[in-house]
């Protein structure tokens, strides 16, 4: 998993409450048994105006002209502003792997839907929660400036802009800000202990041979 510390970013503004894990990748796309290649159906039936099906050329599909994501000044938007209760619904883990294939690093809004939070930080994704008020002029910000930017300070737990037009701090839980800046996952995290559980296993199969027989 990529490393999280200090990111810079364009800004994309999802003025939407309430997007739910459907939305944000439909149910059709969950068929895959591979965790890669979600990034080009992220947002599908709101970013295309056909229904979309798993292994269809993407490149072809005609582009949803009102569709955020589609306007020329947000192409390259790497970090996500949107509205409370972000990815609502059903817990698919393709989610938050969808906006990371996408781009996205980090997604800033006033809540989000506990499983997908946590499904976040597993992904390399930062969600960050900010009050309704700091939303509300981030969106202002964003929509008025072409080009707008963030940086995101992980160590400080601060967003701000290049310009110090826009500093606001945010929290984030010890743990999950250690595993994001030294990009650990579950399998990072355990594999810290490889030499621990290496020792484990050749120690168990010295008092029990007979089981480097068992497949």
């Amino acid at each position: 998993m990529e490393k999280f510390t200090i990111y810079e970013g364009l800004v994309a503004p999802l003025d939407r409450a309430n997007v739910d894990t459907d939305a944000i990748i439909p149910k059709q796309f969950l068929k895959s048994i591979h965790r890669t290649g979600f990034g080009p159906n992220l947002f599908d039936e709101w970013r295309y105006l056909d229904h979309g099906e798993p292994g269809m050329d993407n490149s072809n599909r005609p582009l949803n002209p009102d569709f955020v994501l589609n306007e020329a000044r947000y192409q390259g938007a790497s970090i996500l502003l949107t509205r409370k209760n972000f990815g609502c619904g059903s817990s698919r883990e393709h989610a938050p792997w969808a906006l990371d294939q996408y781009g996205f690093r980090a997604i800033i809004a006033s809540s989000f839907a506990d499983i997908f939070f946590n499904n976040c930080y597993k992904s390399g994704l930062l969600p960050i929660v900010l009050p309704e008020a700091q939303i509300d002029h981030l969106f202002n910000e964003v929509k008025a400036f072409p080009g707008y930017r963030l940086v995101v300070d992980l160590e400080e737990q601060r967003i701000s802009t290049s310009n110090g037009s826009v500093s606001y701090p945010f929290e984030i839980d010890a743990f999950r800000k250690y595993c994001l800046m030294n990009g650990l996952d579950d399998i990072g995290l355990t594999l810290r202990h490889a030499d621990v559980i290496r020792g484990f296993e050749e120690r168990h199969l010295a008092t029990q041979p007979w089981l480097a027989n068992v497949i």
